[in-house]
């Protein structure tokens, strides 16, 4: 009965008869990515999905679009080698299809609960093959990469007004001293809320001096290069590389990281330096949406659905040893009132948001 219930699964799957897969079971993640040998955190969603990735500048979608048969059929065979538990799946709302893109979207509610009530102890990290679940397709310098000033937004206008919005209102406190990585031309910081919240200081990030110069809610700014100066810190090739961010500990009250998270080819490192620089507190808000330059994204992230990619931050976050606590994906997307799945109009938006644990 346990096998014939698997193939009728599979086949509802296969013959799309239902986007309503469920998104939950009683694997852990963790175990699903050791268990599926995928590198990515997956769901069955995900498995039942073709896989998106949408590149920002361009308005082509960039398909990377697995076999149904081959993904589906493989991964279950290496499930049920190894445990036959997810035949219980927990409540979960479903996924849809959006007409117009094909791309599909969360259903409200599920970005809030792709972070786990509690974290599995093992790190799913330690196992992965970086060369492909943080390789890239074009691995050539990110500095040549950026070597161009990109004056222009990277979503729709509707999406930089959510980002600014939950900046300013939900983020940002009186007094607060901020670090904006991965920094442009904009940190979508509102002049107006840096006069009234009294922000004592705005540093940005990033990879090019000349959008950098242009940011005029910024106190100081870096160019640096965060991959290039992880991959140093890393291999230790005698560059005496103490710090990957150039602050000083517990400097900063709240760090920024708009979409560029899905960039990092060293991304717990990243988040340890982020508790580095955090005062006890302190707080971290990483934005993103569905948009990226796929050419420059690494593999854990072109290759899975945005709940998994909320999943993913928060693992970030939680195994990086940044002592994060109060771990939250938000999604702030705006939505449509029409239809039963109150579709997202424009482009999605999430957030992954923690604090650094105060000092007993």
């Amino acid at each position: 009965l346990l096998i014939f219930l698997i193939f009728i699964l599979v086949d509802n799957v296969l013959t799309f008869s239902s986007l309503k897969v469920l998104h939950h079971s009683k694997f852990t993640r963790s175990e699903l990515i050791s268990a599926c040998k995928l590198y990515t955190p997956v769901s069955l969603t995900t498995l039942a999905s073709p896989l998106y990735a949408i590149d920002r500048d361009l308005s082509d979608v960039h398909r990377s679009r697995l076999s149904r048969r081959d993904a589906i059929i493989s991964s279950f065979t290496s499930c049920l080698a190894s445990s036959m538990k997810f035949l219980k799946p927990l409540p979960a709302n479903a996924s849809y299809r959006d007409a117009k893109t094909g791309i599909v979207l969360p259903s409200e509610g599920e970005i809030e609960s792709s972070i786990p009530n509690s974290w599995d102890s093992t790190n799913p990290f330690e196992d992965m093959d970086s060369k492909n679940s943080f390789g890239r397709l074009n691995s050539s310098p990110d500095s040549l990469f950026y070597d161009q000033p990109r004056f222009t937004e990277h979503v729709d206008s509707n999406a930089v007004d959510i980002m600014t919005n939950f900046i300013s209102t939900h983020v940002l406190k009186d007094g607060d001293e901020v670090l904006d990585l991965c920094s442009s031309w904009t940190s979508h910081i509102n002049p107006q809320i840096v006069e009234k919240l009294r922000l004592k200081r705005i540093t940005g990030l990033g990879m090019n001096a000349e959008e950098l110069g242009r940011n005029n809610v910024l106190t100081d700014w870096n160019v640096v290069d965060l991959n290039d100066m992880a991959r140093k810190k890393l291999h230790n090739n005698n560059e005496n590389v103490l710090h990957i961010l150039p602050y000083d500990d517990a400097s900063y009250d709240v760090v920024l990281c708009q979409l560029s998270i899905d960039y990092l080819v060293q991304p717990l490192d990243i988040m340890t330096e982020i508790g580095r620089v955090l005062r006890p507190g302190g707080r971290v808000a990483i934005l993103f949406s569905n948009r990226l330059f796929i050419e420059k994204a690494v593999g854990i992230w072109t290759g899975a659905d945005d709940i998994d990619h909320a999943f993913t931050v928060g693992a970030y976050l939680h195994y990086s040893g940044g002592d994060f606590t109060n771990i939250k994906a938000l999604d702030l997307s705006k939505r449509l009132t029409r239809g039963k799945m109150h579709p997202i109009e424009g482009d999605p938006m999430y957030a992954v948001t923690a604090m650094k644990a105060n000092k007993a």
